[in-house]
């Protein structure tokens, strides 16, 4: 009984958007335990860290927010990279001094034009409502309170601090780092970039045992802990012309006008927004060939989306898979059985 008032009052002196944030990732490694059993990592130990982070240590939310006395401050891409990361700090010990900044949102996807302004952000959140089944109930409001806590926690920084960006081949997270990169480009800190995907696989792939991660959150906290290990014997920090140069690919990017990024040959590169429609017609297909009569079977699309997510080369989210198969469903390539409030709820087939 008493860890259930634990968890109650917990969730009672959280906010609207922090709540729907923790059920998006509740719901998210849920998802990779059902649908992605062959995952390199363990999703449990993200809700193990999701639950040891909010039960009993409300009075401390503001832990890793930056401090006059912390030496390294970690930028990350991500609530569940971010999530590893608090973790592999608490278990190594370096809670303290090392402080965490998180960049939620995924570039990736939507426009992202004009965002430090609040008209940019309007838009941004306004074309996430309207194609989004989770974005629905998303307000304004939310989506600026949690700007202003990102810009309030870089202000933060102290100058001593040195600050790590870390990034892999995700798209998600080259755009993130780049974003960061225009958010820091004023700072006086020493800045570097480090690639913890790269690092493990160094340290631990063998010949016969290869593991190559998509993103940084698949890493485990255990894993993790080496790549930190790394990071004070990383190379010089970013030069000046360095860090603008990265800023000012993001302001580039940002002014391309599209709704769709990918990773491809070590650039971010702006693609439409069909892009992977005809990938995933291709897996709805190997789920669910034609018959003998040339008829097909519904699928639910949940299925058919972890099924594209688990073999899809570049980062991607499902809510993004989801709204591309509505969108087909609308131009009346696939049929569907059921109500389309979240993907669980319907089936799809070919037309």
């Amino acid at each position: 009984m008493n860890d259930f008032m634990d968890i109650k009052n917990t969730v009672d002196q959280l906010s609207n958007e922090t709540v729907r944030s923790y059920l998006r990732f509740v719901l998210s490694q849920i998802r990779h335990m059902k649908e992605q059993r062959n995952s390199p990592y363990d999703p449990a130990h993200q809700l193990i860290e999701l639950h040891d982070q909010l039960v009993g240590h409300m009075d401390k939310s503001n832990i890793w927010d930056p401090s006059q006395g912390c030496t390294h401050v970690h930028i990350v891409i991500g609530d569940s990279f971010a999530g590893s990361m608090r973790r592999a700090l608490t278990e190594l010990g370096m809670a303290e001094t090392h402080k965490l900044v998180v960049i939620t949102d995924n570039y990736a996807i939507g426009p992202i034009a004009n965002l430090d302004a609040p008209d940019g952000r309007k838009a941004r959140c306004e074309w996430f409502q309207l194609n989004f089944t989770d974005a629905v109930e998303l307000t304004f409001e939310e989506v600026e309170e949690e700007y202003l806590q990102t810009q309030t926690k870089l202000k933060l920084v102290p100058e001593q601090a040195r600050i790590i960006v870390w990034t892999s081949r995700s798209v998600r997270e080259q755009a993130g780092m780049r974003y960061a990169m225009h958010l820091l480009r004023h700072l006086p800190n020493p800045i570097h970039i480090c690639d913890a995907c790269a690092i493990c696989e160094e340290l631990y792939n063998r010949p016969d045992a290869r593991i190559e991660y998509l993103r940084s959150g698949e890493i485990p906290p255990s894993k993790l802990q080496q790549a930190l290990a790394r990071v004070d014997g990383a190379a010089r920090p970013l030069a000046a012309a360095d860090i603008a140069q990265l800023a000012e690919e993001w302001q580039a990017i940002s002014k391309q006008g599209g709704f769709l990024r990918i990773w491809r040959n070590g650039a971010i590169e702006e693609v439409p927004v069909d892009y992977f429609d005809s990938y995933l017609l291709k897996t709805l297909d190997e789920l669910s060939p034609p018959s003998k009569s040339g008829t097909y079977e519904f699928i639910k699309s949940a299925r058919l989306i972890g099924q594209a997510l688990g073999n899809c080369e570049q980062d991607m989210d499902h809510s993004f898979f989801e709204y591309r198969v509505r969108e087909l469903i609308y131009q009346g390539v696939l049929e569907i059985r059921g109500v389309p409030a979240a993907m669980r709820y319907y089936s799809v087939r070919r037309r």
